[in-house]
């Protein structure tokens, strides 16, 4: 046995412990029967929202998803890829200049297998989430588009939080969803906190309903396990104020008081 298998880091912008650990249980799952081990990580942002719900929340979550990620790799090492964990890519293209190693955003991998199928809607908890995907999504290169966003009146984390009612909620806005956009192939559901609520929704609706998590994390595993050579972090020189002092130890300038 390799006693140094490849690694998948899950990072978690949102200080939910609780939808940590359900994203954990999902990336176990799927490394079950893989031919090459991967061991799963997961790290959760030490501060801002519980649950992101708008802007400001993803702006600050961007900042913790950093943070996580260096204290990670201080206290164990660096992971053979990143997935970084909400269905909203927060903090994304910075990760990726911090990072050595491959990083997938949970919106950007799931939005593109979903493509795969042809035009999708995106079924998500909270309405200020509607602009911020058509944003992401437009700025993407997806195979086939994006039709719309349908927002349950709830956030990502009371859904997850009663399971079986929101399975109830998502059936009833993907009916709404699909006669608004006929013309789509797949709803995809957006959150972390909906892993694993596609299954109980199947059959119920005219069209394939696709868990964001599940296809994320089958992309990041294969990911992990034929990993390129390291890149090199190309960061900006700083210096840096004020930051913490696992993301003020990684970059490439001592922090400065």
């Amino acid at each position: 046995m390799n006693p140094n298998p490849p690694s998948l880091l899950l990072i978690n912008p949102n200080t939910s412990t609780s939808v940590t650990a359900l994203l954990q249980a999902a990336a176990e799952r799927a490394a079950q029967g893989l031919s090459t081990p991967v061991r799963v990580r997961a790290a959760t942002a030490a501060f801002g929202p519980r649950y992101i719900t708008g802007e400001v929340g993803a702006a600050v979550a961007a900042h913790a998803t950093l943070e996580a990620y260096a204290q990670a790799v201080a206290q164990d090492g660096p992971p053979s890829a990143v997935l970084l964990a909400c269905f909203g890519d927060p903090g994304l293209f910075a990760l990726r200049a911090l990072c050595p190693v491959p990083v997938l955003g949970l919106a950007e991998a799931s939005m593109r297998a979903a493509a795969a199928l042809g035009p999708f809607v995106v079924l998500t908890g909270g309405a200020a989430w509607v602009p911020m995907l058509h944003r992401l999504a437009q700025a993407l290169p997806l195979p086939a588009p994006m039709l719309g966003v349908h927002a349950v009146p709830r956030s990502g984390g009371e859904m997850a939080a009663q399971p079986q009612q929101a399975v109830g909620w998502l059936a009833e806005a993907g009916e709404q969803a699909l006669r608004r956009w006929p013309d789509a192939r797949s709803l995809l559901l957006g959150g972390a906190g909906l892993a694993g609520l596609a299954a109980p929704l199947a059959g119920r609706l005219a069209v394939p309903v696709l868990d964001n998590v599940d296809l994320a994390l089958h992309e990041a595993l294969r990911v992990a396990m034929g990993q390129p050579p390291g890149q090199v972090a190309v960061v900006e020189a700083g210096p840096w104020h004020g930051l913490g002092p696992g993301l003020g130890g990684l970059l490439p300038a001592p922090a400065t008081d």
